[in-house]
């Protein structure tokens, strides 16, 4: 799978989870999805599971710290370095 393909159903993936389609557009790839309360610790750990479902990569809510996966460009850093 091509990188764009898979960063585009990460950021799909963000979207489908927090009900926000803001999350798509480039400019606001760096908010901290918490702060903006995009994000809340259910809907990290419901992303989690889908991202193993859909892309086979796991990882424990207790692996990174939420510094580590609280924007869209993060988290997708963090789950394409690990397929």
């Amino acid at each position: 799978m091509a990188d764009q393909q898979v960063r585009d159903q990460i950021i799909d993936l963000v979207a489908e989870i927090s009900g926000e389609d803001e999350v798509k557009e480039p400019e606001n790839q760096d908010v901290d999805l918490f702060e903006a309360e995009v994000f809340d610790s259910f809907a990290a750990i419901q992303f989690l599971v889908e991202v193993k479902d859909r892309f086979g990569v796991s990882i424990a809510p207790t692996e990174l710290e939420r510094e580590e996966m609280n924007t869209v460009n993060k988290i997708v850093a963090r789950i394409t370095e690990r397929m």
